[in-house]
């Protein structure tokens, strides 16, 4: 199958696109799967420019409807040059999960992973549209990393803010920094709870942190497809995280890690915000290589000053 054999300017959500796509599976399993491959990885690197978008305060003086309609356009066709150059890698990764139906000699029909993955990204979709829920067990190909720096719509800051408050708080007093650099990790973390970690059933895992489950956590876990940056490369792996049973357990954990690794030594007590997201980055929190400044615009932006007045 040619690769012009599918438009290029429509992606697998697209209804049209993916019954072509279907019909092409049965005719051509094979160069199928490297077809649609291409086109999911062209939505997913949409939704990653959308969430990145999202994350960006939108309230200056040159925003408007006008101006974020024509971004999300140029936003579409940006993903679709991307995929189609098939640099990135997650095209092959897409491809190999299709197809291992094809590899065991399976008689089932290769079209069934392609509307298998389909709903995971009509999931994440409209999660990321602000339908809950997302980043956690949800997310397709996403982490703590992607998120940027939150920008929360209007309302659900403060919503936030009023939910978590009294926890970091307390958590803060323990690791002797300003409660508010605690609410901008977890807002950075998880979209302003957005896209909090859900377990597999959809109830919330209370991990705003993006707290892994090492070998050492005896407790509940749940596995999520995540990226990870690996010299400076993103890379989707899955990875376990840890399960809690409130937002109180969650922040305790988070400063007991924190209070008891030597590695997070830097961090304890700093007052600054800038150095406190560049003391987490350097104690190797996260693999971003832009984590700092994601968290750094957070703590200083004017998203998280609202919320905490609101």
């Amino acid at each position: 199958m040619k690769a012009e054999d599918v438009s290029a300017n429509h992606f697998v959500l697209d209804t049209k696109a993916s019954a072509d796509l279907r019909a092409k599976l049965k005719q051509d399993p094979q160069g199928g799967l490297k077809e649609a491959a291409q086109q999911f990885e062209g939505m997913l690197l949409q939704m990653m420019l959308k969430s990145m978008r999202d994350a960006t305060p939108q309230d200056g003086l040159m925003d408007s409807d006008q101006t974020r309609f024509f971004t999300s356009i140029m936003d579409q066709q940006l993903a679709q040059d991307l995929s189609s150059q098939g640099k990135l890698g997650f095209a092959k990764m897409i491809e190999q999960q299709l197809g291992k139906n094809l590899s065991s000699g399976s008689s089932i029909d290769p079209s069934s992973s392609l509307d298998a993955l389909q709903q995971s990204l009509i999931q994440r979709q409209s999660s990321a549209s602000g339908a809950l829920p997302i980043r956690g067990a949800e997310r397709v190909y996403s982490a703590p990393a992607v998120s940027n720096e939150a920008a929360a719509p209007s309302g659900t800051g403060s919503d936030f803010v009023n939910r978590i408050w009294p926890h970091a708080v307390e958590a803060a007093n323990a690791i002797g920094v300003p409660p508010q650099f605690l609410v901008a990790h977890s807002a950075l973390e998880s979209a302003w709870g957005k896209s909090e970690i859900r377990k597999a059933d959809g109830t919330p895992s209370y991990n705003l942190f993006g707290v892994k489950a090492g070998r050492n956590w005896q407790g509940p876990s749940v596995e999520v497809q995540t990226t990870e940056y690996v010299d400076g490369v993103a890379q989707v792996s899955s990875e376990k995280f840890r399960v809690y049973g409130s937002y109180a357990e969650a922040f305790g954990d988070y400063a007991n890690l924190l209070r008891n690794n030597s590695r997070f030594s830097g961090v304890l007590g700093q007052q600054d915000g800038t150095q406190f997201a560049r003391s987490l980055q350097k104690s190797g929190y996260a693999t971003d290589p832009m984590y700092a400044d994601k968290l750094s615009r957070i703590i200083n932006g004017a998203t998280l000053r609202q919320a905490l007045s609101g």
